[in-house]
């Protein structure tokens, strides 16, 4: 439905979440189950999914990886095997630590950083702020003077994003740009044709292949073997 780099990019990370919760016997994302869960017990609380639509930031993402850099990441995230414990968990949780694994990440992929992280944490950001603006108060009439109360926000965020919000908080923002998606790359067109007929190709030669053991299997009956004998006594009087 978003497209095939799009749909193959999210089959990775679904692998990539499998894995994490095989090895922790826990899903990743809990933390956003167990703030929906309070906040439903909460009276007159709005929940809301501030993040920026995930086609979205697949699509800009894509775009911004050079082919060999799309291929490097679908493999490390295609052979994913490296053991995750608990403790490796608490760990990330240090500032040093997680702010040692984001500048792993830039000098690796810094497009990739940039369309995943710093542009989400300007979204996020957006988001946060809009929902923190002041509630005016109803007025009775037209005259009254406007009266507004201040708005109580909870926002729960990945902690790799807290940096970038604190970071982002006080500018003028505009997420225009970031909400866009690029045309694809000519070498994204090319991958494209070359997956799609790999798939056809495949698809065709899997037919052709039952086709003719359905056929060898049919001719290899007794009935239609007497059926062509008598068909060939025909033709041969």
């Amino acid at each position: 439905q978003n497209g095939v780099m799009s749909g193959l990019m999210q089959m990775l990370l679904l692998k990539v979440s499998a894995h994490i919760t095989e090895q922790l016997g826990m899903a990743p994302g809990g933390e956003f189950r167990e703030a929906f869960k309070e906040a439903s017990k909460v009276p007159f609380c709005k929940f809301h999914l501030g993040d920026r639509p995930i086609p979205v930031t697949f699509k800009r993402a894509i775009a911004a990886l050079s082919f060999w850099q799309k291929v490097k990441l679908a493999w490390g995230l295609c052979f994913l095997s490296d053991p995750i414990s608990k403790d490796d968990v608490e760990k990330c949780k240090q500032k040093d630590l997680l702010e040692q694994m984001m500048a792993e990440m830039i000098g690796e992929f810094p497009d990739l950083h940039r369309t995943i992280v710093s542009e989400r944490d300007i979204y996020l950001t957006y988001m946060l702020k809009q929902a923190a603006k002041q509630i005016e108060l109803p007025r009775a009439s037209e005259t009254e003077p406007r009266k507004y109360i201040p708005a109580v926000v909870v926002g729960v965020v990945g902690m790799g994003h807290v940096p970038g919000i604190e970071k982002n908080w006080n500018s003028d923002l505009n997420i225009q740009e970031i909400m866009s998606v690029p045309p694809p790359s000519t070498s994204s067109k090319i991958f494209k044709f070359v997956i799609k007929a790999t798939v056809f190709g495949l698809m065709g030669y899997g037919c052709y292949r039952i086709g003719q053991r359905t056929v060898q299997f049919i001719l290899s009956m007794p009935a239609a073997q007497s059926y062509l004998q008598k068909l060939t006594e025909i033709r041969s009087q």
